[in-house]
Order: structure tokens, then sequence, then C-alpha cells
């Protein structure tokens, strides 16, 4: 994990927030290289549930909410996590998350446990120009309310049906007690949440088929289904109102981590909300002249998370001449960069084509340019960050207008016309 984290911030993928003034705790930066590894997260996740499907639609929901939402969710009640402090090193910690509620981890006193409060998770704010008139106001702990309070409208102005959903992908926010393992549990993080609403009677197989579905998602991506697995939670773990909920965990270096929840919500979320905003949320069905509150299967993936596994699982180490090659072997939907142009020479006929070659592919693909410093170090950078394709630019390509192309994998390189090498890259980066 220490070389993650390294490479993180060497190569500018993750910075410590405010880190000049000494950081703030478990808020992150993501740098250059990061930035567009996260979007490339965000916009794998969005064509696979919107782009490629016909009953999945998107949302952008806000950030601030009244407390009515939050009271008819359940979050305002419920939201909360069992606080305990250690009276001996003044530490706090989840009492769910120790191994021991008798040993501090920390310091190691025993029994030194205060009793166990409820601690909610919510982020609380003031809307208006003073705080003591002002209205009260939430940021979201979870980006689902918002499509459940906008199904009405969703439904009205789209004409969907059931099965239908709603995908939207956002930032969060929970005050957490404990924050850690680097990204992986922060206070501010970004959800890619769908609720999908279907018959009452269709619930169970729509379950199943999230819960596969959801899985493959990752192998797809990239990560070995040996490091995944899908796990249903015990009847003690359920959420009152779900009659079943598996996650997508990742195996990290400290052991299995949640990547992703899929829950059968059943029709809780809708009847809440109808209830006190007496608003209708039911759908009624033409064809069987029925009418009913549609059940909700919803798949909750962090895509801050998800970034996170996708980088750990492409981290790879190989000693190549004599030498420890890193690379990130990730799937091109997820690399940031997808191509590199890298002209042999700094002297202008060489640039200059190079910035031709740079131009026909920045259209179609994010890609870097680099000319500093020799040529192997500059293929070691790009396999650092993951960049599945280089094309050089070398003396010869002014007289054939040809370059070569090295895949990062395995290294090999060929020998590609300009006029073909948009095909080229095409067709192993579709």
């Amino acid at each position: 994990m220490d070389k993650i984290v390294n490479l993180c911030k060497r190569r500018g993928i993750v910075f410590p927030s405010a880190e000049i003034y000494g950081g703030f705790r478990s808020t992150y930066d993501y740098g250059p290289i990061g930035v567009l590894m996260l979007r490339n997260v965000k916009d794998a996740w969005w064509r696979t549930m919107v782009q490629m499907r016909t009953d999945v639609l998107g949302l952008d929901a806000s950030i601030l909410s009244p407390p009515a939402v939050w009271e008819a969710s359940g979050h305002l009640a419920n939201f909360t996590d069992p606080l305990v402090d250690c009276t001996n090193c003044k530490q706090r910690f989840r009492e769910d998350h120790l191994d021991d509620v008798m040993v501090c981890p920390s310091c190691g006193a025993r029994g030194s446990f205060t009793e166990a409060r409820q601690f909610n998770l919510m982020f609380k704010t003031h809307a208006g120009p003073l705080e003591e008139s002002a209205a009260v106001a939430y940021l979201r702990p979870e980006t689902a309310q918002g499509m459940f309070i906008n199904f009405a409208n969703v439904l009205n102005t789209s004409r969907k049906k059931p099965p239908f959903g709603i995908a939207q992908v956002g930032k969060s926010f929970r005050n957490e007690i404990t924050p850690g393992n680097f990204v992986f549990r922060t206070r501010e993080f970004e959800q890619m949440e769908l609720e999908f609403f279907v018959p009452p009677d269709e619930a169970a197989t729509w379950y199943e088929y999230w819960c596969t579905e959801r899985f493959d998602w990752y192998v797809r991506h990239g990560i070995a289904r040996e490091k995944l697995r899908l796990r249903a939670h015990d009847a003690d773990e359920l959420s009152h109102y779900s009659s079943g909920t598996s996650d997508v965990e990742f195996l990290f270096p400290w052991g299995w981590g949640e990547l992703e929840g899929i829950a059968n919500r059943g029709n809780y979320d809708l009847t809440q909300h109808a209830t006190h905003s007496g608003a209708d949320l039911s759908y009624f069905d033409q064809e069987s002249k029925t009418r009913y509150v549609p059940h909700v299967i919803e798949p909750a993936a962090g895509a801050t998370r998800s970034m996170m596994a996708f980088l750990i699982a492409a981290y790879d180490e190989e000693e190549v001449k004599g030498e420890t090659r890193t690379v990130l072997r990730l799937h091109h939907r997820i690399a940031p960069y997808k191509v590199a142009v890298l002209p042999l020479s700094k002297k202008a006929p060489l640039t200059e084509l190079s910035r031709e070659v740079l131009a026909d592919l920045q259209p179609l693909w994010m890609a870097d340019y680099d000319e500093t410093q020799a040529i192997g170090r500059r293929y070691r950078r790009q396999d650092e960050i993951g960049t599945p394709y280089c094309v050089t630019v070398d003396f010869d390509s002014l007289e054939d207008r040809a370059v070569t192309v090295r895949e990062r994998d395995s290294m090999t390189q060929e020998r590609v016309g300009l006029d073909r090498l948009v095909g080229y890259l095409a067709e192993r980066l579709r």
C-alpha cells in the first residue's frame, strides 16, 4: 500500500488536501493524472449503466436538501454510528469497527472505553444570509434521495414505465468517525448510484440480475475475478426495509472492503416520501389496469473506492534488462491517457511532425505529449501512469511518414503509417 500511496503523490494522482497548511484529515485532491482516472471510472460506469441501455435515464440532483427530505428517508433519526472514546489516549472509534471492544487499538488500554453513544453522520449547514434566521439544510450523505423525490418528474417527462432506472454520479458527504485507509473512507466522496424501479413481483429477479451484472462490470474493466467477491448480508446486517443486500468486495492490502452494495429496498423509499410530502409516487399500469408503488433495486458504488481498487489491481513490478519496471496494467477505458506522443528529438522538424500527430489524436482520446529526457525514461513514465500506447516520432518518420507504436504490457513495437495510425489505435481502444 505504501508503494501505491507514494506513486499517487509522485505522479500527480492524489495529493493530501491543503498540504501546505499541514493537511486536513480525510480530504484529498486529485491531481492531473488522478482527475483523468477518476473521470474515466465514472464515464465507464455511465457508459455501461446509461449509454448502453434503453431502460435507464440520468439525473443530477442538488447537494443541499431541506430537513424534510432526510426526515422522510429516516436519516435524521437513524443515520448514526456507535461512537466510543478511549479515556486513556482520548482517541475516538466506531464501536462496530473494533476487533475487541475491551481493548483500545491505539494505546492498548483495557476497559478504557466510554459507553457507546449514537453519532449522526449528516453534515448540517444553514441556507440564508444570517445563521440565526437561516433555514437549516443538510449536505446529502448519499445521492439516492434525489432520485426518489424526482421519481414522478422523470416518469412523467420520459414516458418510461417500470422496469426502468434513474442513474446519478455525484458528491456525497458523511462525517465519518474514523476515516482512513487513504481514499477508501473519507468524509467527502463520490458515488455512482442507480435506482431501478420495478413491479413488485419482479423485484427478486432484478435483484439477482443486478448482483451479477455489477460484479461482472469490475471484471470486464480489469480486476481479476479472484480479487473480488459478492458477499450477501446476514439477516442481522440488513436494513429494516431490505429483503436482500449484497456487497461487491475487493481484496485490498488490509483485507476485504466494500466497493458497491446492491440492495432490494422494496417500496420503502417511495412510500416514505409520498407519506411525508403528500405527493402521489405510485404507478398506474395501463395494460393490467392496476396501480402499485414500484419496488427499488439499488446498485450503489463508490467512485473513489472503485478508482482505488482499479489502481491497486493494475499495479505491477517486473524486471526488465536488470531494472525494475513499474507499470499500471489498467484497462484502456480506465487509463488516464490512452496514448502518448513522444518525439525522439527536440529538433524542430520532429517536434512539428509530432505536434501534427498529436492534433490528429486529441479529438478522439486524451493524449499526452512528452519530449524531455531519453526515450526509455519517457516509456517508463508512461508505464507508471498506465498509458496503453506510446507513439514515437523519429527521424525516419520525416521520410517514410510512419511512426513506432509501443504497447504498454508486452512492450512490443510496430511500425505504423501515419495514414493508418488513427484506425490502428481505434481498433485497439474501442
